[in-house]
């Protein structure tokens, strides 16, 4: 298969996953949690979706965000954009983490290392996405949780 069949198949996978939103601004902490959206994304635990697009209120982002699906957000810091993103269109993670909880700190010009991003998608963001997972069948809507 190849082509626009392969392209809609993959589309059918990805729409049955959970949806994963990351904060992608310029601190360390931040290109870390846009490393393990990435992460996610491309090995297909997740749908990373933009952002910023939702933020925006960019309508094809917005409806996505909006669609009822399970909901995992990766702030990098205390100011929570991902989380404040989502609530401009009214929607609410089905789990919240913030990396800055789990011990990563927010540098200015550095890039996280590989060390640091390890430690991080092995005991915070595999052990949300499964939350998000067993969260999110009952009632998305009615049962966030932040980690």
């Amino acid at each position: 298969m190849s082509g626009p069949a392969q392209l809609r198949a993959e589309q059918q996978r990805y729409a049955q996953l959970p949806l994963v939103y990351a904060c992608s601004g310029c601190s360390s902490a931040a290109q870390l949690s846009n490393q393990m959206a990435l992460r996610l994304d491309h090995a297909a635990l997740a749908e990373m979706s933009c952002i910023a697009g939702v933020g925006a209120g960019v309508k094809p982002l917005a409806r996505t965000a909006q669609s009822g699906r399970p909901i995992l957000a990766l702030d990098g810091c205390p100011l929570h954009c991902v989380r404040h993103a989502l609530a401009q269109q009214g929607v609410q993670p089905t789990v919240h983490v913030d990396l800055s909880d789990h011990g990563v700190r927010k540098d200015l010009h550095r890039l996280p290392s590989s060390t640091e991003s390890e430690a991080v998608w092995t005991s915070v963001v595999l052990p949300a996405l499964q939350h998000t997972l067993v969260s999110a069948p009952a009632d998305v809507m009615s049962k966030k949780e932040t980690l």
